[in-house]
């Protein structure tokens, strides 16, 4: 049974080298998890979709939630889907002073990735956007 699941938080450290490592760490233990997904981080937010067996996508978001890198983690989705939408990626990225501010005030109120203060619906919708553009890098 696949899921998806969707969540932001706040991070203690928004350094480049402490999302470099976050973003290592996801890498090496998701592929043995077969957990897939993408992580988009600006302003000190991270927001999060990850992917694969309900077990392992469970075990990954209670983690999380214990992880001190991460504070104010909110779920904003979780479902069972047929298919994985973001499988090309161990744990794709987008920094969000990449991405133009018009695509951002589409989901948002302001130019800027907030996404405790919308649906998981529209987060989730900002993400499949940054996929179709070819917002996403990182290593599959």
């Amino acid at each position: 049974m696949l899921v998806r699941l969707l969540y932001a938080s706040r991070a203690a450290d928004s350094s480049a080298p402490a999302v470099d490592a976050i973003l290592a760490q996801s890498r090496v233990h998701n592929t043995s998890c077969g957990i897939t997904g993408i992580l988009c981080y600006g302003a000190g937010i991270f927001l999060q979709a990850i992917e694969g067996g309900r077990m392992q996508v469970s075990e990954l978001y209670g983690h999380i939630q214990r992880d001190s890198r991460h504070k104010d983690v909110m779920l904003l989705a979780y479902e069972e889907i047929g298919e994985r939408r973001f499988g090309g990626w161990t744990m794709g990225q987008v920094h969000l002073t990449k991405v133009h501010q018009a695509t951002l005030l589409r989901y948002f109120e302001k130019p800027e990735l907030d996404p405790y203060a919308v649906s998981g619906k529209a987060s989730m919708a900002l993400l499949e956007e940054l996929m179709a553009t070819a917002a996403i890098v990182g290593r599959p």
